[in-house]
């Protein structure tokens, strides 16, 4: 798989963005990512400022025999890119909003910030994830579980339509009308059928509601997790809560507040009157004193608020799955496991309460994954790469086999994480939709241009495994 100066020269004076090859002098900024970790290091780099870009990168890869991948903002990704063509799509940041059809369009270089500040001029609000820093398209076409999910449902399937550049360099619409079978593929799928440039996403009418997050001292760790457990049992959809017990390094850079606190913290969000979202929200106000945060009216545009989540570039190491339930036995071995005087390097554990909207399926059915998972849970290990490799990897697998009887056999491909675990791409879809998806990939992506997840450059170069099989670990944003 190599190239010839006339070739990338005539790449290079075919497309608008930047061009890059190995070596090349600004090519390590361009793909910098979230993780600061994971360091990409391609033949090509195309930094796509049009579609037409992006088709042109797509056709280049063809002609010269390299597996494309995709990078936006960077979230997500757990594997360096050491091969082939990478497309960044950062520059694609056309946004417009349609405020009588409640749709937005949206380009794939943008994040959930932009999206949710321009739909607030409108009274209008996208599901977005936690985090407003994240980019819409990995994230969409992954499922995407945000603070609103029990009310809303998943992210995806508020997707109205696509444009996809598949491997011929064609660029194709996806809607519920047009390429239906790549539509449903998209709503939570995740990659491997080609590079989507742009989603429509429709919007909700919402310009206030009752949330917000509380933090609790090490002593009310227990009393606040055994109350939130008991209150999921019988939440209103229109309520979404979580639970994270955290740890905070003694380093200037964190808020006095909670400087070298191990604490719990809760968050809120209910959707509806908001008199009754505070009575609803009252017994955790009565369990035990909050050192910090506010629960009350918010905007809409400020969501990500809920979940404060930080947005600058750090070294990332993080495990997800979903849970079937959770009882008082869970509450005892998971403060068991991360409670005040347990010195373990997970700096984050949260639960997430599902169920409700995440259940139901859009009418014309979508690919994702985990829809019957009552709980999600997510660990967040210490930005310390020395511990990426062995430590914790050792310590998540122990956390894992003393949950083992609340975790559920399937997950949600957002969740999943580094896939470099037995069984856990299959794991991320049921056994039909998994299947399904293999013959989607196979239809618009024939010569395995977007390898999803990737394989090593000898095994893809031998067509050693067909789609739908697994071999190595990527989820990086964009990638479809």
């Amino acid at each position: 798989m190599t190239f010839s100066e006339d070739q990338f020269s005539a790449l290079a004076a075919s497309v608008t963005g930047a061009v890059f090859r190995r070596g090349d002098k600004g090519l390590g900024a361009e793909v910098a990512g979230q993780n600061t970790t994971v360091v990409h290091d391609p033949d090509v780099v195309i930094g796509a400022a049009t579609e037409a870009d992006v088709a042109a990168a797509v056709r280049f890869a063809a002609s010269v025999g390299m597996p494309v991948h995709v990078l936006a903002t960077g979230h997500g990704t757990y594997a360096p890119v050491t091969d082939g063509v990478l497309i960044t799509t950062s520059r694609l940041t056309e946004l417009s909003i349609d405020a009588d059809a409640r749709i937005a369009h949206i380009g794939a270089g943008n994040r959930w910030s932009a999206v949710v500040a321009a739909a607030a001029e409108h009274g209008l609000a996208p599901i977005t994830g936690a985090s407003g820093n994240v980019g819409v398209i990995g994230y969409t076409l992954g499922g995407g579980l945000g603070p609103l999910a029990r009310t809303y449902g998943f992210s995806s399937d508020y997707a109205r339509g696509f444009r996809v550049v598949i491997s011929t360099g064609e660029v194709v619409s996806a809607t519920a009308d047009e390429n239906p079978d790549l539509f449903w593929a998209l709503r939570g799928g995740k990659g491997g059928f080609g590079v989507v440039t742009s989603i429509d996403v429709a919007l909700v009418p919402l310009t206030t509601f009752c949330g917000g997050a509380l933090f609790y001292d090490a002593p009310h760790i227990e009393a606040v997790l055994s109350l939130w457990a008991a209150f999921t049992e019988t939440a209103p959809d229109e309520a979404t809560t979580s639970v994270a017990i955290m740890r905070f390094p003694p380093l200037d850079v964190i808020p006095e507040p909670l400087r070298g606190k191990t604490a719990i913290s809760l968050r809120y969000a209910y959707i509806g009157d908001l008199d009754e979202g505070e009575r609803l929200f009252q017994p955790f106000r009565d369990v035990a004193p909050s050192f910090l945060g506010r629960v009350g009216e918010m905007p809409a545009a400020a969501v990500s608020m809920i979940h404060n989540d930080p947005t600058d570039p750090v070294p990332i190491w993080d495990r997800g799955m979903l849970l079937d339930r959770i009882d008082g036995g869970f509450v005892e071995t998971f403060l068991d496991l991360f409670g005040p005087g347990h010195d373990v390097p997970i700096v984050s554990a949260e639960v997430r309460h599902l169920g409700g909207a995440t259940r139901v399926d859009v009418p014309e059915g979508s690919a994702v994954g985990g829809r019957d998972g009552a709980f999600a849970f997510i660990m967040i290990g210490a930005p310390d790469p020395s511990l990426f490799e062995s430590v914790l990897p050792r310590v998540a697998d122990g956390v894992t086999a003393r949950l083992a009887e609340w975790i559920s056999p399937s997950t949600t491909i957002n969740y999943t994480g580094d896939l470099s675990g037995p069984g856990a791409y299959e794991a991320a879809w049921p056994p039909a939709t998994f299947t399904r998806l293999a013959a989607i990939r196979s239809l618009y992506d024939p010569p395995t241009l977007f390898p999803y997840p990737p394989i090593s450059p000898g095994e893809r170069g031998a067509q050693a495994f067909p789609h739908g099989e697994w071999r190595g670990s990527d989820s990086t944003p964009g990638r479809l």
